[in-house]
């Protein structure tokens, strides 16, 4: 049965859903990995994606959409971590439009303390759900970031 109103649209609940548990998972997980290490939790993001990509380096671009900044946003931000010593900025050499944010050795150690105790934390709010129903959580949110990947 359709809904009574656009308002009722089960999948508009469902999204809402989404939205409230990535809200309440960033202030409960930010708050602890600030606390504990003195990183915002959009430090972190930054530095484990620098560290996982090839080279410990992304452009600017790259950071943007991962993390949902403009790319100004990006570059105030990685300004920030590049000020606590985390990060430096190197010009692409084939074309000087680009910037790459690159993790410091610095970056790297504050990440590594940071990500034991953030795995921890995780390990805590995910302590009630079994390994199939983690993968199948998994298996969701990859088909559900393909699927806002695609143009609309």
């Amino acid at each position: 049965m359709p809904p009574s109103s656009p308002i009722d649209d089960p999948l508009i609940t469902t999204f809402g859903r989404l939205l409230e548990a990535s809200s309440r998972l960033e202030r409960r997980l930010g708050a602890s990995l600030q606390t504990e290490t003195g990183l915002p939790h959009v430090w972190f993001e930054v530095l484990i994606r620098l560290a996982r990509s090839d080279g410990g380096r992304l452009t600017m671009g790259a950071l943007a959409e991962d993390i949902a900044l403009t790319t100004g946003g990006v570059t105030r931000l990685i300004d920030r971590i590049r000020a606590a010593g985390y990060v430096e900025r190197h010009p692409c050499p084939t074309d000087r439009r680009v910037a790459h944010a690159v993790i410091t050795d610095k970056g790297r150690d504050i990440l590594d303390r940071a990500a034991v105790i953030h795995a921890a934390n995780l390990r805590e709010v995910f302590s009630g759900f079994d390994d199939a129903t983690l993968s199948s959580l998994d298996t969701l949110l990859d088909r559900l970031r393909e699927a806002a990947s695609q143009p609309g």
